[in-house]
């Protein structure tokens, strides 16, 4: 009898599954994504090159782009700045014979660079079509694309400056990459179903008892490049901590205050113009510039010091932030912003010669 009563509830959960699942859904509660939308999210390449779009690019065009939309950040030769580390350097020919990096296994390089650790050439591709240039992420083109990461292995002296990158020969390229065999896929992180990696007797035997923190950023450098916790691009779930305060009472930004401990945010400042500074963060000026800090260009406040009693700064700052400008505060150059209004560069520039309050 215990038999056939167990038996009898499994059969009844069993059709209560199958009558869920058949049911039909919430009415008026979203819709299916059409075609056209899902293949607008589904850009990603993979190493195989399944998802890589048909298009070309050529070394020479990407040097262009590259002037234009990426050496504000990662410098003109990929050497980067004092703010995102170096794509370029670090590897030789030697390398891109043998695949593997020799300077990963002495260290023999102050600093690991992207093309020392990638092995694929499919995941430059992928992240500069998905995430480049910071301010305006998935705006390149597909020739863009094909192009800057063309221009990328050049200056890592694995293309040669005549040459053009197309989904025909892109698998030549790979061939050429300089850490191509330095990736192992023989851990529990790349096959689901392989021995997981976190069960080694050296890293679960003869544990210490006493917990020490052996990377931490210095107190001196917590808050060199202003509050981290403001300097987020437009889109996307904004992340970051208050650099301004010490780490036991720094609070978390946007969704990452949701996994850690609550903690009050600092309450923002009052732009001294209406819309002035919904303007700048809406234009990503203020991944750049700092109200009161040096971030990658100089703080407003420092601009609004230097210009003050200048019956012309506010024309001459205007056609700056429209074409661009170098030289003025340091090594950095500032891109053209041509797409932003210039009634809209107008209010920005009068707020920011009155102080960026």
């Amino acid at each position: 009898m215990s038999r056939f009563i167990k038996a009898s509830a499994a059969l009844l959960g069993m059709a209560a599954l199958s009558a869920a699942i058949a049911a039909p859904p919430y009415s008026n509660v979203g819709r299916e994504a059409t075609g056209k939308e899902v293949a607008a999210w589904d850009i990603d390449v993979r190493p195989d090159f399944k998802g890589l779009p048909k298009g070309s690019g050529s070394v020479r065009k990407g040097m262009d782009v590259w002037e234009g939309k990426c050496a504000s950040c990662h410098g003109s030769f990929g050497e980067s700045n004092e703010v995102f580390t170096p794509i370029v350097g670090g590897t030789t020919a030697e390398d891109v014979k043998t695949g593997r990096v020799a300077a990963l296994r002495g260290n023999s390089q102050p600093q690991r660079t992207t093309m020392m650790k990638v092995p694929t050439v499919s995941t430059l591709w992928d992240y500069i079509n998905r995430a480049m240039p910071w301010t305006a992420p998935k705006s390149l083109s597909t020739e863009e694309v094909y192009a800057v990461t063309a221009y990328i292995l050049n200056m890592a002296e694995v293309l040669p400056e005549d040459f053009t990158l197309s989904d025909q020969n892109i698998a030549q390229v790979q061939a050429m990459m300089p850490n191509r065999n330095g990736m192992s896929n023989a851990h529990g992180m790349w096959d689901v179903k392989g021995k997981a990696d976190v069960r080694s007797v050296a890293c679960m035997s003869n544990c210490g008892k006493d917990i020490q923190v052996r990377s931490e950023l210095p107190a001196s450098a917590r808050n060199v490049h202003g509050d981290l916790s403001a300097q987020n691009r437009s889109v996307g779930a904004v992340r970051g901590v208050d650099t301004t305060r010490p780490p036991s009472e720094a609070p978390l930004s946007g969704k990452a205050r949701a996994i850690a401990a609550p903690a009050p945010a600092p309450a923002p400042a009052a732009p001294a113009k209406p819309g002035a500074l919904a303007l700048a963060k809406a234009n990503a000026c203020m991944a750049c510039h700092g109200v009161s800090n040096k971030i990658v260009g100089p703080a407003l406040s420092d601009i609004a010091a230097k210009y003050q009693g200048d019956a012309g700064a506010a024309a001459r700052l205007a056609a700056k932030v429209k074409g661009g400008s170098s030289g003025a505060w340091g090594p950095v150059p500032m891109p053209a912003q041509g797409h932003v209004k210039d009634a809209d560069i107008a209010v920005m520039v009068e707020w920011i010669l009155g102080g960026a309050k």
